[in-house]
């Protein structure tokens, strides 16, 4: 696969969804996850309709490079 330059808001967004999931996860199934659970779909909506998704030949391996990338941003940045 070829680098791929992703754009600092989709990475944002991919960095969002992946905290948002962690404090989803930190949280007993009955404990007002309802709001989490909907930022989660937002996030995802956001990420499977952005427009570099769209750029023909985006392969499932660019979105597993997405959430590496992302990975390492949401650490940072949450700290």
């Amino acid at each position: 696969m070829t680098s791929i330059h992703f754009p600092d808001d989709l990475l944002d967004l991919q960095a969002a969804w992946l905290r948002t999931y962690a404090d989803l996860a930190r949280r007993p199934a009955r404990a007002g996850t309802t709001t989490l659970r909907r930022r989660l779909i937002t996030l995802s909506c956001r990420i499977e309709g952005h427009p570099l998704w769209a750029v023909p030949g985006r392969s499932p391996a660019a979105r597993v490079e997405l959430r590496r990338r992302a990975r390492a941003r949401a650490w940072v940045t949450a700290a």
